[in-house]
């Protein structure tokens, strides 16, 4: 195995070894073209760039590490095993008593890229351009291309030959922000590359408005940023006229922050203390920026209310129906002793039968 490294790039090498009993392990290193001249390498060694993590179970497991690489750092690394009672008598031939895997590191120098500065941006989007540079001023070999990347991913239709590469962006704004590289490769030698950080402030481009739950359910909000660095997330409720940082004595709320974004999770709401505004502040080297949710908590009888108002509304109109009639009625239901209206009597009938009878006497 053999692998090429530049300067103050970092390595690892694996050894893993099954034997019983379980072997004991250990590294070992030569100069390149001095085989002979193997020296043990030990935990802590070349001012502690070196490092050596061994675990022992069932098998023997091994991990060399080194940080910061330089020149002298080349040569052949080897893995060296073994459970012979003998290993460590100085009489024996290692090559009889150890079984061994080599594994040989190149260490090149870095290539020098000369960049732009580090740029912020406005914190209003602004339509002047902002222009990136890179230029490969020294390497070991032929670079084969350029490219730019943007936090992590490369950007498209920016690959070249060229060894003085650009990238250019329009219209600025936040979202523009990040951690910008541009990457030379080799064809015999690992790619090189350096970074320029474009700055801005946070800007939050997503959060709730609203949030309405009932009492004893959870409630979530969230917020989403752009710009660069990463921001601090704080979150604040409103009490009177000033806003406090969340109090979780009672171990109802969580918050969970991930570089552009953060969310608050409230468990079994608690309708006289839970509901009212709540703040969301993200703030870096650059700037700060802050939104607000409202929280609603409605009361576990609220689907019942418009039922509620309508059986009110029922029982108001039957009493009224009720108190009407009782008013009404002593006015015009009439008392039966008392006669309903004149009565013809048989005076003028008596009249006449008199007259008729003094007529017959004379």
């Amino acid at each position: 195995m053999s692998e090429t490294k530049l300067t103050g790039d970092t390595f690892e090498l694996y050894c893993d070894v099954v034997g019983n009993p379980t072997p004991e392990i250990q590294w070992w290193y030569a100069e390149i073209n001095r085989a002979d001249s193997f020296k043990q390498l030990w935990d802590g060694a070349r001012k502690r760039r070196v490092s050596i993590n061994t675990a022992y179970g069932a098998n023997g497991v091994s991990v060399l590490g080194i940080t910061r690489l330089t020149l002298e750092d080349s040569g052949t690394y080897e893995c060296r095993a073994s459970n012979d009672p003998r290993r460590n008598d100085l009489r024996q031939n290692p090559a009889i008593t150890w079984i061994r895997a080599q594994a040989t590191i190149s260490v090149l120098q870095k290539p020098k890229i000369n960049a732009s500065d580090q740029i912020i941006l406005p914190s209003e989007r602004s339509v002047i351009p902002i222009t990136l540079q890179c230029n490969l001023t020294h390497a070991h070999t032929s670079h084969s291309e350029s490219f730019w990347m943007k936090n992590g991913h490369e950007i498209s239709n920016t690959r070249t030959n060229q060894r003085n590469t650009a990238y250019r962006i329009n219209k600025t704004r936040a979202d523009d922000a990040g951690e910008y590289m541009c990457v030379y490769t080799f064809d015999m030698a690992p790619n090189t590359n350096t970074t320029i950080e474009v700055k801005a402030s946070p800007d939050i481009t997503g959060h709730k408005r609203s949030e309405n739950k009932k009492e004893s359910e959870n409630a979530t909000m969230y917020c989403k940023s752009v710009g660069y660095p990463h921001p601090i997330w704080t979150w604040r409720k409103l009490e009177g006229t000033s806003y406090t940082d969340i109090d979780n004595s009672s171990g109802r709320y969580f918050i969970t922050n991930r570089d552009n974004y953060t969310e608050l999770n409230i468990l079994n709401l608690d309708i006289s203390t839970d509901p009212g505004e709540y703040q969301c502040n993200a703030t870096n080297v650059i700037g700060t920026n802050a939104v607000t949710t409202i929280l609603r908590v409605r009361s576990h009888l609220a689907p019942l209310w418009p039922f509620l108002g309508v059986l009110a509304e029922i029982l108001i109109l039957v009493v009224i129906i009720v108190v009407y009639e009782k008013r009404k009625r002593p006015d015009e239901i009439m008392d039966d002793d008392e006669p309903v209206g004149p009565m013809k009597t048989n005076s003028t009938n008596n009249h006449k039968d008199k007259n008729i009878r003094q007529r017959n006497t004379t």
